[in-house]
């Protein structure tokens, strides 16, 4: 993946005065794609220490399975470790999208990763999504 295909799928954006890393992606990305994006995300997270995400994957209509479990098993944890243990990230959904994965089986609901180094949820608002961010903070 070239860098314009990088900042086409996936514009990331460091907010210093919330600590927050926004990513908004563009377009729902053949999943051979999402390596390379998700490589992005890690160096510029790293780059800024910010272990606070929002994705805003309103473009996208679907969530690849062997992706989701590669992000839950392996990619988040090892993020959270790289990041001083900790890691929270807000997706925000168009409303179709946020029906399916929560209706997917095994979806696991925020209130389930207490305690986790890492902890995921999903919003139809960004107020909601941002705020939920501001309250994992210790």
């Amino acid at each position: 993946m070239t860098p314009s295909q990088t900042s086409d799928l996936l514009q990331l954006t460091y907010r210093a005065d919330l600590d927050l890393l926004v990513g908004r992606w563009g377009y729902q990305p053949d999943p051979v794609l999402l390596p390379a994006a998700y490589q992005h995300l890690a160096r510029t997270a790293q780059d800024c220490g910010c272990s606070y995400w929002l994705q805003d994957i309103r473009r996208r209509t679907l969530n690849d399975p062997a992706t989701t479990e590669w992000l839950l098993r392996e990619y988040f944890p090892d993020m959270a470790r790289r990041l001083g243990g900790r890691l929270r990230v807000a997706y925000l959904t168009s409303p179709s999208l946020l029906e399916s994965i929560m209706a997917a089986p095994g979806f696991v609901s925020a209130e389930d990763y207490a305690g986790q180094a890492h902890g995921v949820a999903f919003f139809g608002d960004e107020g909601a999504a941002v705020a939920w961010l501001r309250e994992q903070r210790p």
